[in-house]
């Protein structure tokens, strides 16, 4: 069977499988290095995350060269803050991303935000979250991201034994600036005419489809661990 002839849930599900293969090659590389090769560990996390958000940037480069000029000159500074802001989230990430085990909570927790929002989404409908913006996400979608994102957190408190309630509060504000992350993108999305920034990952979009999620929350860790 041919790639273009499986369904979008399908693709979906391949493409998250190897994104998941990568970051797990990462962790085992931050841990062990390649000792057969005589490379030592070193901040693989760190420098996947910059590959992640230098990919992002290209995307928005290429999204607005495509893009039509009367879009981009009727109003052009949400371009111009979101590549700046894109440019801030790389920078965030070479710190944030040498801090291993918050990148892991912090990934768990947005997982955990994206399922329940779609789960519950499904579930229940009802009124849409900011349909001018996303036609798809409603308030019980996002109540869902915010339960199943602070489940996360709290397995991972009880995983590697972190303060219960300091977790139960990073993983709402977590799951709340992810949520926000994906609705930025989607606004820009909007703006620029396009349902997907590229076409890099089959079933999910761009690369920056996949870890808009990650928008607000890696600069905000960044500024706290300063």
């Amino acid at each position: 069977m041919k790639l273009s002839e499986l369904s979008n849930s399908s693709l979906r599900i391949i493409t998250g499988f190897a994104i998941a293969v990568v970051i797990g090659i990462a962790a085992l590389l931050e841990r062990y290095g390649m000792p057969f090769f005589g490379v030592q560990p070193f901040h693989a996390v760190m420098w996947l995350g910059i590959i992640v958000f230098a990919v992002c940037i290209y995307e928005m480069i290429s999204c607005i060269k495509t893009a039509p000029n009367k879009t981009i000159k009727k109003r052009p500074l949400p371009f111009i803050l979101f590549m700046l802001w894109l440019i801030f989230v790389l920078v965030s990430v070479c710190t944030v991303g040498q801090h291993v085990w918050i990148m892991l909570c912090v990934l768990m927790i947005i997982v955990g935000a994206d399922v329940g929002g779609w789960l519950f989404g499904m579930l229940f409908g009802g009124d849409k979250l900011w349909e001018r913006i996303s036609e798809h996400k409603t308030w019980a979608g996002q109540i869902g991201g915010i339960i199943c994102g602070t489940a996360m957190s709290v397995l991972y408190s009880q995983l590697f034994g972190t303060n219960l309630s300091g977790a139960i509060w990073f993983g709402i504000g977590v799951s709340l600036l992810s949520q926000y992350g994906d609705l930025t993108a989607s606004a820009i999305k909007r703006r620029l005419g396009i349902k997907d920034f590229s076409n890099l990952l089959p079933g999910h979009g761009g690369v920056l489809d996949r870890f808009d999620g990650w928008l607000y929350v890696l600069p905000l860790l960044w500024l706290l661990l300063k």
